[in-house]
Protein backbone atom coordinates (compact mmCIF):
# COMPACT_ATOMS: atom_id res chain seq x y z
CA UNK A 1 0.00 0.00 0.00
CA UNK A 2 1.39 3.40 -0.99
CA UNK A 3 0.82 5.86 1.85
CA UNK A 4 0.88 9.50 0.79
CA UNK A 5 3.08 12.16 2.49
CA UNK A 6 0.20 13.79 4.33
CA UNK A 7 -0.34 10.47 6.16
CA UNK A 8 3.28 9.92 7.18
CA UNK A 9 3.66 10.14 10.92
CA UNK A 10 5.37 13.30 12.19
CA UNK A 11 7.41 11.04 14.49
CA UNK A 12 9.40 9.96 11.40
CA UNK A 13 10.28 13.52 10.36
CA UNK A 14 14.01 13.86 9.61
CA UNK A 15 14.45 16.66 12.16
CA UNK A 16 12.95 14.51 14.92
CA UNK A 17 14.42 11.04 14.39
CA UNK A 18 17.60 11.89 12.48
CA UNK A 19 18.57 15.13 14.17
CA UNK A 20 22.24 14.16 14.29
CA UNK A 21 22.24 14.36 10.48
CA UNK A 22 19.58 17.03 9.79
CA UNK A 23 19.62 20.62 11.11
CA UNK A 24 16.95 23.26 10.59
CA UNK A 25 18.31 26.46 9.02
CA UNK A 26 15.05 28.28 8.29
CA UNK A 27 11.34 27.63 8.46
CA UNK A 28 8.35 29.74 7.59
CA UNK A 29 4.91 29.13 6.13
CA UNK A 30 6.35 28.49 2.64
CA UNK A 31 9.63 26.60 3.02
CA UNK A 32 11.75 24.58 5.39
CA UNK A 33 15.52 24.68 4.79
CA UNK A 34 17.53 21.72 6.08
CA UNK A 35 21.26 21.16 6.32
CA UNK A 36 21.82 17.40 5.91
CA UNK A 37 25.30 16.01 6.55
CA UNK A 38 26.13 12.31 6.72
CA UNK A 39 29.81 11.54 7.37
CA UNK A 40 31.51 8.52 5.73
CA UNK A 41 30.37 5.20 7.16
CA UNK A 42 27.38 6.66 9.03
CA UNK A 43 23.76 5.70 8.50
CA UNK A 44 20.67 7.72 9.32
CA UNK A 45 17.75 6.32 11.22
CA UNK A 46 14.53 5.60 9.31
CA UNK A 47 12.93 8.96 8.52
CA UNK A 48 10.76 10.81 5.99
CA UNK A 49 10.80 14.05 4.02
CA UNK A 50 7.13 15.10 3.61
CA UNK A 51 7.75 17.85 1.09
CA UNK A 52 9.23 18.02 -2.39
CA UNK A 53 12.57 19.80 -2.30
CA UNK A 54 15.32 21.45 -4.25
CA UNK A 55 18.76 20.32 -3.09
CA UNK A 56 22.15 22.01 -3.41
CA UNK A 57 25.15 19.67 -3.15
CA UNK A 58 27.83 21.01 -0.81
CA UNK A 59 29.87 17.80 -0.96
CA UNK A 60 29.07 14.45 -2.55
CA UNK A 61 29.67 10.89 -1.48
CA UNK A 62 28.29 7.57 -2.64
CA UNK A 63 25.32 6.34 -0.64
CA UNK A 64 22.73 3.60 -0.39
CA UNK A 65 19.10 4.47 0.39
CA UNK A 66 17.10 1.71 2.10
CA UNK A 67 13.36 1.43 2.67
CA UNK A 68 11.90 0.77 6.13
CA UNK A 69 12.34 -3.00 5.64
CA UNK A 70 16.02 -2.72 4.69
CA UNK A 71 15.55 -3.21 0.93
CA UNK A 72 17.84 -1.15 -1.31
CA UNK A 73 15.95 1.67 -3.02
CA UNK A 74 18.95 3.39 -4.60
CA UNK A 75 22.68 2.81 -4.75
CA UNK A 76 24.32 5.99 -6.06
CA UNK A 77 27.25 3.96 -7.39
CA UNK A 78 24.84 2.65 -10.05
CA UNK A 79 24.00 6.13 -11.34
CA UNK A 80 26.97 6.05 -13.70
CA UNK A 81 28.15 9.53 -12.72
CA UNK A 82 29.46 11.55 -9.82
CA UNK A 83 27.49 14.61 -8.81
CA UNK A 84 29.57 17.78 -8.62
CA UNK A 85 29.49 20.30 -5.80
CA UNK A 86 27.04 23.16 -6.26
CA UNK A 87 24.80 20.96 -8.39
CA UNK A 88 21.06 21.53 -7.94
CA UNK A 89 18.85 18.44 -7.70
CA UNK A 90 15.10 17.88 -7.31
CA UNK A 91 13.31 15.33 -5.16
CA UNK A 92 9.69 14.45 -4.65
CA UNK A 93 8.68 13.65 -1.04
CA UNK A 94 10.58 10.65 0.34
CA UNK A 95 8.78 7.99 2.34
CA UNK A 96 10.32 6.10 5.25
CA UNK A 97 13.96 5.42 4.41
CA UNK A 98 17.48 5.30 5.83
CA UNK A 99 20.60 6.44 4.04
CA UNK A 100 24.12 5.07 4.50
CA UNK A 101 27.18 6.99 3.31
CA UNK A 102 29.35 4.31 1.67
CA UNK A 103 31.84 6.78 0.18
CA UNK A 104 34.88 8.55 1.55
CA UNK A 105 33.52 12.12 1.81
CA UNK A 106 30.76 13.79 3.78
CA UNK A 107 27.43 13.70 1.93
CA UNK A 108 26.42 17.30 2.61
CA UNK A 109 23.22 18.71 1.11
CA UNK A 110 21.20 21.88 1.68
CA UNK A 111 17.51 21.14 1.02
CA UNK A 112 14.79 23.70 0.45
CA UNK A 113 11.55 21.87 1.13
CA UNK A 114 8.45 23.46 -0.41
CA UNK A 115 5.54 23.35 1.97
CA UNK A 116 2.19 22.65 0.41
CA UNK A 117 -0.02 25.70 0.06
CA UNK A 118 -3.40 25.57 1.76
Amino acid sequence: MNIQPEHWHNELDALIVSSQHHKLLLENEFVRVLDANIPPGEMTTIHTHRFAASHIVISWSDFIRYDAEGNVLLDSRNLGKTVSTHTALWSEPLGPHALKNVGSNDLHIISVELKESK
